[in-house]
């Protein structure tokens, strides 16, 4: 078992949480747990409920959409210290993408209800998670819509 101060440590190391505060890591640490899928696992499914985000610590993962008469394109793949989902901060909270282990994958999971909560009463973290989760929102979103010129300009 991996204590809140371990965790810690390791948070530390992801590049999403490099110079934040000693106080919001710990908080952030008490939201999360390590977890990890097999290849081929499907991590979770557009418009399922996004209960929770991940920063991938080994493997490598798929997001991907369903283009219909094409089936799965992947959009990105992610890679260590990467964060897998943004779903998890803004309503409805449903995946946006499908998230598949490429690898066998090694991951930190946070739980979104801990982390949302927390932000609430804590609005300095609140503010940084969004500042971060903001670029990653861009990304993901630009991404797709190359994937998506790439995809519909050779109809």
């Amino acid at each position: 078992m991996v204590t809140r101060h371990k965790m810690s440590a390791l948070l530390r190391e992801a590049p999403l949480f490099q110079d934040l505060d000693e106080r919001i890591v710990d908080l952030l640490a008490g939201c999360a747990t390590n977890v990890s899928f097999d290849a081929g696992e499907m991590i979770y499914r557009e418009g399922e409920a996004a209960k929770q985000f991940y920063e991938i610590r080994r493997g490598d993962v798929a997001l991907e959409i369903f283009v219909p008469g094409r089936g799965p394109v992947t959009i990105e793949t992610l890679h260590e210290k990467d964060v897998l989902g943004w779903s998890w901060l803004i309503e409805p909270y449903r995946w946006h993408f499908e998230a598949r282990a490429l690898t066998r994958v090694s991951a930190i999971s946070f739980d979104a209800i801990c982390i949302r909560g927390k932000c609430e009463s804590d609005h300095e973290l609140g503010y940084e998670l969004m500042k971060r989760f903001s670029k990653i929102i861009v990304e993901r979103l630009q991404n797709t819509r190359m994937q998506l010129l790439d995809v519909y300009g050779h109809i």
